[in-house]
């Protein structure tokens, strides 16, 4: 069956790095459009980055832009999110994602 197992996750200080893994089992990453979501608590999930099956970035969210970069690598059948100088504002919970199929989550903390 489909799932997707997000790591990678951590505390880290602002302007700090980390790379997020979604590993993907069930299906092949390649053949499917990909994204990554973000969830701070008691707000909305917001939508922060996309790859579609032939390998085409969508354009990020303001929020992100020329900070986060999605790329994938097929012959791991996982996704990637690099995200670069984080503010504490992108502390959330990141969840990869397919059509309606969820991972677990991944906790991001941006903090001093």
């Amino acid at each position: 069956q489909v799932q997707l197992a997000e790591s990678g996750g951590g505390l880290v200080q602002p302007g700090g790095s980390l790379r997020l893994s979604c590993t993907a089992s069930g299906f092949t990453v390649s053949t499917y459009s990909m994204r990554w979501y973000r969830q701070a608590p008691g707000k909305e999930r917001e939508w922060v980055a996309a790859i579609g099956a032939t390998g085409d970035v969508a354009p990020y969210p303001d929020s992100v832009k020329g900070r986060f970069t999605i790329s994938r690598d097929n012959a791991k059948n996982t996704v990637y999110l690099q995200m670069n100088d984080l503010r504490p504002e992108d502390t959330a919970v990141y969840y990869c994602n397919r059509n309606t199929y969820w991972g677990q989550g991944t906790q991001v903390t941006v903090s001093s």
